[in-house]
Parts: C-alpha cells; structure tokens; sequence
C-alpha cells in the first residue's frame, strides 16, 4: 500500500514538473503553406460535419458554459453548478448578491463568443511559442471545473477533457503542442461560427427553441432585443476570426 502511495504521489509530482515547465515559452510554430492547409482541412473537419461536430461540439460547449462561469466571476458572482449535456445544451448557475441585472447581462453574454475568443488566443499561443502554457492553464482549468459539474453527462464531459488534458500534459512533445494548439485554436474558431448560425437559426427557422437561446434568455431579462445580442455575439466572433487570421497570414508574409 505505502509502495503504491510513493508511486503515486511520485507520477503526481512528475505531472505538476511538466504543468510548471509549460509556463516557460517555446518555439513558435512556423508553419509551411502546405502544412498550415493540411491544419485548417483537419480544423474544418473536426468543426464542420455532423458525425465529427458531434464529439467536438462537446467541447465547444464547455469553453462556452466555461465563458459564462468566468464573466460571473468577474461581476463578483458565486458559481454554484455547471451542467453540460450530450445533445450539447448547458447551463451555468450563479448566485449574484451586487450587480444584478448588468452582471446577470455581462455573465449571460460569454457564452457564444467565449470558443471564439479562445480560439484566437491558442493561435496567438501558437505562434508566440506560448503553446505549453496554454495547455498547463487548460489542463488546470479543466480539473478545477470538475468541481463544479453538477450532472453525470457533465460529469463524463469534463472527465474527458481532463483526461485529455493531462495526458497531453504528460506525453505531447512541444512540436506536436505548438500545432495541436493552431489547430484546437482554428477549429474554435470555426465551431463558434457554426453554433452562432445555429442559435440564429433557432431565432429565424426553428423559434419553438427559443427558451434555449441565450439572446432570448438575455432580452427577456433586459428588454434589449433579440437581435441586439446575437448581433454582439457576431461582432467578437468575427473579431476574434479575424485575430486569428491576422496571426497566421502574419507567419506567411
């Protein structure tokens, strides 16, 4: 039993040297146009078709409930629950005692452009040869959410990303980190576009699943319209597409 406590404690101690080695800075990513090509076909097709988008869009769900718990944070809110789900619904509960209807707002906000915004720094992390210490940040981010999953398919969610995480933590070789990362950072940013055109369809096509739509929820509760949010929503996804896109046509000028 002891000997099994020592190993342990012995691979735990190994990961936490590898987590605190990525906060030093690499090698920035320099990308040949055929191999950046190769990065944004397999981005497009891990964001893009249905058979794919169904596990990846899991994904795309925490790092948008993940916004939502973080901006609550920022207003001074409590984050009691997150719940994720396999049809790729989510929600995020918050107790806020200041702020009110401007926190709920502010809070309520981050959830569409949140893998947008995300994407674009792991691009910028790529390039910059920042690539480890994105992963160390997100590998501790995803073990911290564990504590506030309050479902069992949240639950399955968060502990796959968190698997992930370590091992990539434990195994990937800073090349391989530096182009994971570009291509996690670009399939985010192509996964937000995609989930904007959804919530838009659900306003325009599909208006029975209103109650779902974070633009409804947001002017029901501030009488701003509809409309108003899901056009905020666009404008820092395209910013954030288009950071993206100014960091990788910079690394081929």
């Amino acid at each position: 039993m002891d000997a099994a406590a020592g190993t342990a404690q012995d691979i735990a101690a190994q990961w936490w040297d590898k987590v605190l080695a990525g906060f030093e800075r690499g090698t920035p990513v320099e990308p040949s146009a055929l191999v950046l090509a190769a990065i944004l076909a397999a981005a497009v097709a891990v964001s893009v078709p249905r058979v794919s988008w169904r596990w990846f869009g899991l994904f795309v769900t925490v790092v948008h409930e993940l916004g939502h718990a973080f901006a609550a944070l920022m207003t001074g809110q409590v984050v009691k629950g997150i719940h994720l789900r396999f049809d790729h619904s989510g929600a995020m509960h918050s107790l806020s005692r200041r702020n009110g209807r401007a926190g709920a707002a502010w809070s309520g906000f981050w959830g569409y452009p949140a893998p947008a915004v995300v994407g674009a720094a792991l691009v910028w992390a790529a390039y910059a040869g920042w690539s480890g210490l994105a992963l160390s940040v997100s590998a501790l981010l995803f073990l911290a959410t564990l504590l506030f999953i309050r479902n069992w398919q949240g639950v399955v969610i968060a502990l796959a990303c968190a698997a992930a995480a370590a091992l990539l933590v434990w195994y990937a070789t800073p090349l391989f980190l530096g182009y994971f990362t570009l291509a996690i950072g670009i399939a985010l940013l192509v996964g937000a576009v995609r989930d904007w055109f959804k919530v838009f369809g659900v306003h325009t096509r599909r208006r029975q699943e209103l109650a779902s739509s974070d633009a409804f929820i947001l002017s029901r509760g501030t009488g701003v319209p509809a409309a108003v949010w899901l056009g905020g929503f666009a404008a820092v996804i395209a910013a954030s597409c288009l950071a993206g896109l100014g960091a990788v046509a910079g690394s081929l000028s």
